[in-house]
């Protein structure tokens, strides 16, 4: 499915200090071999950005950049499991120095120390706690917690745009992705069920703020950008919410990525399809922003 030299090169990489079965081992195991591939892909910040860690609402952030007009939420990915404000400060980073907006970045509680609804509250109080126009942007899991402050405000102030990179949405596995992409590099289905399990435990999931997909009603929410990763089980949860939002008459783009795997913002200094496709995010990020000012 993949033939793309750069793209097999970012996979083994990533294997080899994050292999598929780590997904599936102890949290503190899955956690340690995530941070050190991260580590591995870490790049340096732009030089002379500023960078401050303080709390926005009481929630522990991350801030990139002096203050700006419109700013940036980022949500991290890594399953509500794993991940935080340094496996993705050089993605944040870069989006400030490219956007010329401050990000904030929210180190959001995790599972399974702490179940749902604990990770939308906090980025609802970091929403609440910021006093100027935003983007709310999100990778992964980040994205379904991006898309869930929109539903979650509806009928409120909401954010200016929701970009959702790769996100997971609350599909049923019942599309195709989830049996095309069963056994893709980086995340495969079965990883899907150990994750939601440390999210919800054993209750059944009936909060729609964790299934957007889901949700009854998406009238009156932020103009999307949503961008899927071809070769990913939740390719399609992107595209059946993009069909869902259009419906609802939300002004949305969809992009999806060519013989990408999930998680592939990390390889957009080393693959010339994730570089381009870190491009089209930041430049719809600068679009929601302008438009919002």
């Amino acid at each position: 499915m993949i033939t793309d030299p750069q793209v097999l090169e970012f996979i083994a990489e990533t294997q080899a200090t994050y292999p598929d079965e780590t997904n599936g081992a102890g949290i503190d195991e899955n956690r340690r071999h995530y941070n050190a591939m991260c580590d591995v892909f870490r790049a340096p910040r732009p030089e002379g950005l500023q960078v401050e860690d303080r709390a926005v609402g009481g929630v522990p952030c991350r801030v990139y950049g002096p203050p700006s007009a419109v700013c940036v939420i980022y949500i991290h990915g890594g399953g509500f499991v794993v991940g935080g404000l340094d496996s993705h400060d050089d993605v944040c980073a870069e989006i400030a120095d490219a956007a010329g907006l401050q990000v904030v970045s929210v180190d959001y509680r995790l599972a399974p120390e702490h179940r749902w609804p604990a990770q939308i509250r906090d980025v609802e109080s970091v929403w609440q706690a910021l006093d100027q126009p935003a983007v709310v942007v999100g990778d992964s899991a980040g994205a379904m917690l991006a898309a869930s402050l929109c539903l979650s405000q509806r009928g409120q102030r909401q954010p200016l745009g929701q970009v959702l990179i790769y996100p997971g949405l609350g599909g049923d596995g019942s599309a195709a992705s989830y049996r095309d992409n069963a056994e893709a590099p980086l995340l495969r289905t079965a990883d899907l069920g150990g994750y939601q399990g440390a999210l919800h435990g054993d209750d059944p999931v009936t909060d729609p703020l964790a299934r957007p997909l889901h949700a009854a009603e998406l009238d009156g929410l932020s103009p999307a950008f949503i961008v899927s990763a071809d070769i990913d089980p939740l390719r399609d949860d992107a595209s059946e919410y993009a069909v869902r939002l259009q419906q609802a008459g939300v002004r949305v783009q969809l992009r999806n990525e060519a013989q990408l795997p999930h998680g592939y913002l990390r390889a957009r200094r080393t693959s010339d399809r994730a570089r381009l496709s870190f491009q089209a995010i930041i430049a719809a990020i600068i679009r929601f922003a302008n438009e919002g000012a």
